[in-house]
């Protein structure tokens, strides 16, 4: 048996996915299966990328498993659960296709930081070379050079981060995963945070392993930002029960006033005057999300990132 898999949902990947596989290939702790759920065969096909996949795996001991489904088919939570039950492995490893492996021991941290009660680890995510001011200062925000162990006891001090976790690139170990009912589907997204909240209800921790990194990050626009926190807002309206007591509002707000004095004392004023644009874009995204049940649902679709969902 498989010591940890590795399972990545694709749609439309480019030669950076090539990349993260090359780097995964090449990690100290390598996975024995690398399982790829992909999403619209005929996309896939037009841009040839399976032939240059297939010839990574050529001189390697780990098995590629490939699956297809349909873009309607494709689900947060069903599909990462659809690429588990093709892995028997002790642990897995959730990727993103757009996550790379910063150096070659990302696996080997993020397995290290498991134990009898921590049950799921996430990487620290460092900016690409071409993220902007404003995206490089949020990952430092958000993913620390100070690893950090969260269980129940942190809800006061930590608030909504008790449970923030992210499957750019989390581990998982598999018995328990399967215990507590695998990720929850008929998600729009946050099925990682939503798991990591079945974890710390149920006495387990969580670990943010700051030394297993991988490049990520994203230069959106305002109406990207604005639909990204759209689908947020509509994630915590749709599961009111476990957000209800735990503000995400106040987090955000940090994150903004602790941006705009990282842009001001080093004088980077357009950054700065884009910074209130991007954040009143994600405010107004978030609180429409959190109230979608009363807009049309043509506005619905129009608003959201995963405008599939809404079918």
């Amino acid at each position: 048996m498989n010591l940890v898999d590795v399972i990545i949902p694709t749609y439309k990947p480019d030669n950076k996915f090539l990349v993260s596989i090359k780097r995964l290939l090449a990690q100290t702790v390598a996975p024995g299966k690398i399982i790829i759920i992909n999403t619209d065969k005929n996309i896939w096909d037009k841009t040839g990328i399976e032939e240059k996949l297939k010839e990574l795996f050529e001189e390697s001991n780990t098995e590629l498993i490939l699956e297809h489904i349909e873009k309607q088919d494709f689900d947060h939570g069903a599909t990462r659960n659809f690429g588990v039950s093709k892995s028997k492995a002790e642990y897995f490893v959730c990727m993103t296709q757009d996550a790379v492996c910063f150096d070659k021991k990302t696996i080997e941290y993020l397995l290290r930081g498991m134990d009898k009660s921590i049950k799921m680890t996430y990487a620290r995510q460092v900016p690409d070379k071409i993220a902007n001011k404003i995206e490089k200062f949020t990952r430092e925000f958000n993913y620390p050079a100070e690893s950090i162990i969260k269980s129940f006891n942190e809800r006061q001090t930590l608030g909504i981060k008790t449970y923030f976790a992210s499957n750019v690139c989390a581990a998982y170990e598999r018995e328990t995963f399967d215990a507590l009912g695998r990720f929850d589907t008929g998600q729009i997204l946050n099925e990682d945070m939503l798991f990591a909240y079945k974890l710390i209800e149920n006495g387990y921790f969580i670990k943010y392993e700051a030394w297993a990194k991988v490049i990520h990050s994203h230069n959106y626009s305002g109406a990207a930002q604005f639909k990204r926190n759209f689908d947020i807002g509509v994630s915590q309206a749709s599961n009111s029960d476990i957000f209800k007591n735990i503000k995400s509002e106040n987090e955000g707000k940090k994150m903004v006033l602790k941006t705009m004095e990282h842009l001001l004392s080093t004088h980077s004023y357009i950054s700065a005057i884009r910074l209130i644009y991007i954040s009143a874009c994600k405010y107004a995204g978030f609180l429409a999300g959190k109230n979608y049940k009363k807009l049309p649902k043509s506005i619905v679709r129009a608003f959201s990132m995963n405008r599939e969902f809404w079918r």
